[in-house]
């Protein structure tokens, strides 16, 4: 029974290491299960949308989104954004509101703001670069709506503290990414050392406008840069003079900057990764982009005066505390002249009218017509049947008959030269003594009544 004994034994032996090891198996999964479950994603988290009418707030949103959301709400949408993380396998869903442009519903933000999620939100103001000139203005009107709506909330004074002492250690413990770029957002696992790094203190413009929650501006429509200067004759001066304003109010807010454009797809995926990092905590590689007018990235905590002050080097006709609205100024509206459209009138209707027009009015007479029988080459109407007026001075009295009008049809001519020759026979001066015609000559009567005869038959002739 020996042999069968010293035969079993190594048979148990190995059973029993098979037990331990599928004990510290079994230990393992449920400690990684354990570990798993206390770093999934936290839920609860919040981004406050703010913007003009118009800006691009609801159609930036559905982009990151993945959808095509064309329709603009009222009041105060809701969207959400997914977000993976692919190292614990874990989905969560990240509330996004979105107010109306009109300040009428600010009221509405009760709704997606409370004491108690405030802690949990990101502040996210739009700006539209297509529409420069209302930028500053914007910003400044927003940030005060979300003010007065913090103060509004009821909040110990001492957990306002802590948010915005949190606001100051995230802004001074910013650090230059790394140089290798990750293929998927991982979250940040906190060094060692992490604690001890040197801090450097604020500046005098920097968190003067302290929030207590994280804040990014957003500006859309950089694609409306090349309109800008076609039309409107925007420089490099402009965008420059632009860009320092917006980074200095992101100083007072402690907020970060980046330029988009849904149309041309630019810097949304660098704005995903951007939000679920200040959200999530995931790790973010991107560096601060400055080059490219129409695609400026600028994190939180990376900006200070000194780094502003190189775009003020290219600022020639104005100085870098001028006025927003001096220089950056809306340009003329040019106002659309539509024309009339005039329908033709019926060509029946148009010819009757202008029938009825010409017979109001009164018959024009002719030149040859118009011209008395009586009128002399002088013009001056004359009796046809007086004699003796001393105004004639010519003898002859072909010499007062008139050249015809070249202008003139031939008859009435004719008719006119015929008329003139008679009357002034008609009217031949008698008043010289002894010429014919005259009272004291001879057989002046006789002449005359033979002339007067004469132009008579004459008359009656061409009658």
């Amino acid at each position: 029974m020996a042999p069968v004994l010293e035969k079993q034994l190594p048979g148990a032996a190995d059973n029993n290491n098979e037990d331990e090891e599928g004990q510290n198996l079994w230990t393992e999964i449920l400690s990684e299960v354990s570990t798993t479950s206390s770093s999934k994603l936290p839920s609860g988290k919040n981004i406050l949308l703010f913007g003009e009418d118009g800006s691009g707030k609801t159609a930036l949103m559905a982009k990151l989104q993945g959808t095509d959301h064309n329709k603009r709400g009222r009041g105060l949408e809701y969207l959400y954004l997914n977000v993976h993380d692919e190292d614990i396998d874990d989905l969560t869903r990240c509330s996004v509101w979105i107010l109306d442009g009109d300040l009428y519903h600010k009221g509405l933000l009760k709704f997606a703001v409370s004491p108690q999620s405030l802690p949990n939100c990101l502040a996210v103001f739009v700006a539209d670069m297509s529409r420069p000139w209302t930028i500053m203005e914007s910003l400044q009107k927003w940030a005060s709506v979300l003010r007065d709506h913090v103060d509004k909330l009821k909040i110990p004074p001492e957990d306002i503290r802590e948010m915005e002492q949190n606001m100051v250690k995230a802004f001074q413990e910013y650090t230059e990414p790394e140089d290798a770029a990750q293929s998927s957002p991982q979250r940040r696992a906190p060094t060692a050392g992490e604690d001890e790094a040197v801090v450097l203190p604020l500046g005098e413009s920097t968190l003067t406008h302290n929030l207590g929650i994280p804040v990014l501006i957003v500006c859309t429509k950089c694609d409306a840069v090349g309109v800008l200067e076609k039309e409107h004759d925007f420089r490099d001066e402009h965008f420059d003079f632009i860009q320092s304003n917006v980074r200095r109010f992101c100083l007072q807010y402690g907020a970060g900057l980046i330029y988009t454009s849904v149309k041309e797809e630019k810097n949304l995926d660098l704005l995903y990764k951007y939000i679920v990092h200040k959200m999530y905590d995931f790790k973010f590689t991107s560096p601060a982009l400055v080059v490219e007018k129409d695609a400026v990235f600028i994190p939180c905590g990376w900006d200070n005066e000194k780094k502003i002050a190189i775009l003020h080097e290219n600022l020639t006709t104005v100085r870098p505390d001028d006025p927003f609205e001096d220089f950056i100024t809306m340009p003329p509206v040019r106002k659309l002249v539509h024309d009339k459209e005039i329908n033709a009138e019926d060509e029946q209707v148009f010819l009757m009218k202008q029938q009825s027009l010409l017979s109001k009015q009164p018959a024009t007479p002719t030149r040859g017509a118009t011209e008395s029988p009586g009128r002399t080459s002088s013009g001056s109407p004359r009796p046809a049947g007086r004699a003796g007026q001393p105004n004639m001075t010519s003898g002859s009295p072909m010499a007062a008959v008139k050249k015809p009008d070249p202008n003139m049809k031939a008859g009435a001519a004719n008719e006119g030269v015929l008329a003139n020759f008679f009357n002034s026979l008609l009217s031949k001066k008698t008043g010289s003594p002894g010429s014919p015609g005259s009272p004291g000559s001879p057989g002046s009567g006789a002449v005359g009544a033979g002339v007067q005869g004469s132009a008579k038959k004459t008359e009656a002739g061409f009658d």
